[in-house]
This record gives C-alpha cells, structure tokens and sequence, in this order.
C-alpha cells in the first residue's frame, strides 16, 4: 500500500531543508516526508579526494552534488544577504520580504552553529570608491562566511533537529510524479508516496530531472542564461586588503572591446581549488575553511562571462556542457594554464608549471585554455584581469593560474506565481531547481517563505 504524508518534500538541499525545518517550526502536527536522491551528511565523500585522480569516476550519484544539504555542503558556506545577485527571489516576494526571510535565515544558522562566523558587509567600504575609478562595480551585499568546516557542524546540527521532527529516506531517487484528483503519488523504484502538497527542491543537480516533470505536467519552463570563465588563483597576500575587509567581493566589469559583462563570483581567501560533477561532466570550483589550519598561501575567486541567448537557440546550459565536456576531453578533467601563457600564446606545460611561484592546490592538467573557451569569453576574462590589476596588483602576474572551465548552470526558470505554486494546484517549485534563485541565501529563504505558506494551510 501506497504511503500517505500531508506535504513530500524532493530534496535535500538549502530550498528543502529549509521548507522542513519552518514547518516544524510553525506547525509541529503536519505529516512530511523528506525524498534525497544522494546520501545522509556523514557518507558524503568523493571517491578520488586525496587520490592522485584527475578525472572524475562518474558514480551513479555524485556526493559532492547529491546528498543532505545539497551542493552547498561542500561549499566554503558563503551565504550572501542581497538582493542585488543571487536569484530574483525579490520579484516574486518583494525586495524587504526577500531581505527578512535571508537574514532569518542568517539567525537559524547562527543558532545552530554559526554565531562565531563573522558577518561582513561592502557597505561604506573605501574600495567601492576605487575600483569605480577603474569602471569596476563592487555590489553591496552582507556575507557570512561559515567555512567548510563550520558549514558542515551547522548541517548536521540541523539534519539531528529535523530527524526527530520528519520522516527522511536517502539514496532514493523519484522515477514518476502523477496527479490525481487532489493527491500526488511520487513514485521512487522500492515504494509509492501519497501527499496533498508536494515540493520540488531539487537544485542545480535536478535541472533535468525537473524540466522533464514540467513538461509532463504542463508546466511552462522559460530557457535560462549560463555563466562560462575560468577559476583565478593568485597568492592571498594580492587581494588580501579587499578580502579582509569584505571577504566576498562581487565586482561587475563592462569590457571595452564587446560590451559584456564579466564578474568575480565565490573568492575564497587561503582556500583551495576543487573539481565537482555536474550530470557527468566536470567542471571547477572552489572553497575554503574556517580554521586557520586549513588555510593555503592562496585566495581563489572565479572570472564569470554572462551568456543569454536568442531565438532560435534555447539551450543555454546544453551550449556551457559543451565547452565543459571539449576541457575533459582535453585534460580528462580540469586544465589548468598559466596566465603568462596565455597571454603569449603558449601551452603551459608540467615543466612551466612546476617553475611557477604559484603553487597550485588542484591535481590539474596543464594545457592551453585558448583551444577551449570561445575567443570573445577568453578576451572578456584577460581584459578583467588586467582591470582587477589595477585595485589588486598582482593579479595579472605571468604566475597567476588560470583553471578551467567553469560553469554556472541556471536551472530553466519555471512559471511559478508570488506563492513559488505552479499551475498544479499544489504543487510548488523553488530554490535553485526552479531558476528563482542562485545561492544558498535565496534558496534557504525561498524554502523558509513555502514552508511558512504551507504551516498556515494545515493549521
């Protein structure tokens, strides 16, 4: 016999976590049950970390994407309190109502671990004012950096509160949603669920997965832009007088050669390089840690060129998967060239690798990034380089290392209403999965907003 829940919740990330944690908070008499196609917190571990492996393995479900917390967990825990990136959250909800609901978010997380993470702010900063000088714009935003390490004590601290509250089952993954009258039936490969309400929160990893359920459901999805650049490591000490003070420094730049838009996104100061698997391909990223004793020599911040594409053309992550798969074709995995290199016209090579002062913190492949990105992206991230330069000098050092690629899938933004509720009566679609958002701040508060709506239905 089927299973019977008042509200199913698919996935576990930041979007899903949140939804269960307020409806425990404002309704402790609803029946929910938490689906998560990946692993429990505790088994969350890349087979090759620490191993001399370039290229990914493809497991069946990639823990650094699946799992309790979602691709956040493993992240460095940046949680970016704005509006002015991250998601449009605000145009559902409102821009003050978007404000509350992160920094209630902010509050939860400080409660369940947090509180020691500094809250830094681009308010008032002297630099703003600099790098306007050079036609760089600094966004203002507040950030609390939690830390790999902290990140994933506030998770579990999270994951034990919800365990005693709801009802979650993992290394499960949903094959079918249906309709029927006023019921969903989820159907996974052991079992049948039966809800009322169901929630869709299946983030980055589930853009597929949910653009097959829309279109069977009837559901309008709109195509999404994609990010393609590169992963910047230079020494901390560079950029060490903007890190200090901001920590996470979103600066946006117009090239003067095309127009485009080229920003920093996720700087990671004394942190590391790593590698992630998004649908088999692998792709670059970075993170760093709280404790000091995990800090590296290096900060580490991506270079992002904005690509939104017209008629006919509609597959904008179809065309950042392409570029992605050319690089593991290239270097079975990610490459990695020097910016002196490239610049020159040279392939970096493991002896001009070695002979760098730059050591670098990810097992890459040295090789030349001009065979894979497009030559207007390449040109839009040389020519930011050289601006940054100026606020950051340094950053345009022939040792400067270049990774690539990486890539910011936007899942296709689904047509949901100001309640994040579908044209499925019932059924609601948010965080990153739904294109609303793009950071771990909106996605948390667009579940806190859907489980708020929901506690007040059951009461």
């Amino acid at each position: 016999m089927p299973e019977i829940y008042d509200i199913i919740i698919i996935g576990a990330g930041a979007s899903g976590m949140f939804t269960a944690y307020e409806l425990t908070q404002k309704n402790t008499n609803i029946n929910v049950l938490m689906i998560e196609k990946g692993n429990t917190l505790d088994k969350r571990k890349c087979p090759i970390d620490g191993e001399k492996i370039k290229s990914c393995i493809n497991c069946k479900t990639c823990n650094i994407m699946n799992g309790y917390g979602g691709a956040g967990s493993l992240s460095d825990g940046k949680y970016n309190i704005t509006n002015n990136f991250g998601g449009e959250l605000y145009k559902y909800i409102g821009k003050d109502k978007a404000l509350e609901l992160m920094n209630y978010v902010d509050e939860v997380l400080c409660k369940m671990g947090g509180a020691s993470a500094k809250l830094y702010s681009t308010a008032n900063s002297d630099i703003k004012s600099k790098a306007l000088e050079y036609d760089l714009h600094l966004l203002d935003a507040k950030v609390r950096h939690l830390g790999t390490d902290r990140n994933l004590f506030i998770l579990q601290n999270i994951f034990d509160y919800l365990n005693e509250r709801i009802d979650m089952i993992f290394n499960t993954e949903v094959i079918e949603i249906d309709k029927s009258k006023d019921e969903f039936i989820v159907q996974t490969e052991e079992k049948t669920y039966i809800a009322k309400n169901l929630v869709i929160a299946t983030g980055r990893s589930g853009s597929k997965w949910i653009s097959k359920m829309c279109r069977k459901l009837g559901i309008k999805t709109e195509s999404n832009r994609v990010d393609i650049g590169v992963r910047v490591e230079l020494p901390a000490s560079i950029f060490e007088h903007i890190t200090k003070e901001v920590y996470e420094s979103k600066i946006v730049y117009r090239t003067k050669k095309y127009s485009d838009f080229v920003r920093t996104f996720c700087m990671n100061p004394h942190g590391e390089v790593v590698s992630e698997n998004t649908n088999g391909i692998v792709t670059v990223n970075g993170h760093s840690y709280a404790n000091p004793k995990f800090h590296t020599e290096n900060t580490n911040f991506a270079l992002l060129v904005s690509n939104h594409f017209t008629e006919p053309f509609k597959d904008s992550n179809e065309y950042g998967e392409s570029i992605a798969r050319l690089s593991n074709m290239l270097g079975g995995g990610v490459l990695v060239q020097r910016f002196g290199d490239l610049v020159k016209g040279h392939r970096t090579n493991e002896d001009r690798l070695s002979k760098s002062f730059t050591r670098p913190t990810l097992n890459a492949t040295p090789g030349d990034l001009s065979l894979v990105l497009p030559k207007r992206q390449l040109d839009d991230i040389i020519e930011m380089i050289y601006a940054l330069d100026k606020i950051a000098p340094g950053t345009a050092n022939e040792d400067t290392l270049l990774y690539g690629v990486e890539v910011k899938f936007y899942n296709s933004k689904v047509d949901v209403d100001n309640n994040l509720e579908t044209v499925v009566k019932g059924l609601y679609i948010l965080g990153d999965g739904s294109g609303v958002t793009h950071s771990l701040s909106q996605a948390s508060a667009s579940g806190v907003y859907v489980g708020r709506i929901l506690a007040e239905k059951f009461k």
